[in-house]
């Protein structure tokens, strides 16, 4: 068994910038400020991190973040329903909806999301896009900041639904990042870069992911490569 972990933003889809509206407007309802928000790089970056991390710059005292941080991402949930109930459009890169279907359907992998959103935030994005059911679980920034100790967090999930480990060895993190690069290679995974995110697929291979793709247009050119690098 296979076990495939997708990131969200810039990997599956964009929002159109749906998040950030939504994650400034809770901050200002709940602290009265957004801090650096228009200049902040949230690539790759947690939710809680983003939010502390803004905070921090504002000037905010940490203790006072940290007593209202479940607040602000319940209020930045709401912000994120209704920018995308409102017409803020979910558009899937190339490629992903066939992708994702050809993995969950196959009996020897196991497809899930390993990504800096918390929870409720991926299933608001991931909903429009009728994908939410392939993914049979997930890691996120709901369950730890660190996006370093995800992939513990999906493999011990993955352990629960299948009754037996899967070890590092046999796990593929998907993202568009250089975090998701590093990430992978922390615990050992397979790391797969695609460059439809903010990073040029220069910046990405200068990262010596294990595979590389300027997007997943080609789908069975990509499962080929996954399931290929997979028996080398």
């Amino acid at each position: 068994m296979r076990l495939f972990l997708f990131d969200v933003d810039g990997t599956l889809l964009t929002a159109r910038g749906a998040g950030r509206v939504a994650l400034g407007r809770a901050l200002e309802r709940t602290w009265g400020i957004a801090g650096p928000i228009d200049r902040y790089d949230f690539r790759g970056k947690t939710d809680p991190r983003i939010v502390v991390d803004l905070m921090r710059e504002a000037g905010v005292p940490g203790p006072l973040v940290a007593a209202r941080l479940r607040a602000c991402l319940e209020v930045y949930v709401q912000e994120l329903e209704a920018l995308i109930g409102n017409g803020y459009p979910v558009r899937l890169m190339p490629g992903v909806a066939e992708l994702v279907q050809a993995l969950a359907e196959r009996r020897d992998a196991l497809v899930g999301l390993l990504t800096g959103n918390i929870e409720a935030g991926a299933r608001v994005k991931l909903g429009p896009t009728g994908l939410w059911p392939l993914f049979r679980l997930g890691a996120y920034g709901s369950d730890d900041p660190d996006r370093n100790r995800l992939p513990a967090i999906a493999c011990a999930r993955a352990r629960a639904l299948l009754g037996h480990d899967v070890p590092f060895d046999r796990v593929t993190i998907i993202g568009d990042t250089p975090l998701d690069v590093a990430c992978a290679r922390g615990c050992g995974a397979t790391a797969v870069a695609v460059a439809t995110g903010f990073h040029p697929i220069d910046d990405l291979a200068a990262c010596q992911p294990d595979l590389l793709f300027a997007d997943f247009s080609d789908v069975a050119a990509t499962v080929d490569a996954l399931l290929g690098h997979d028996a080398a």
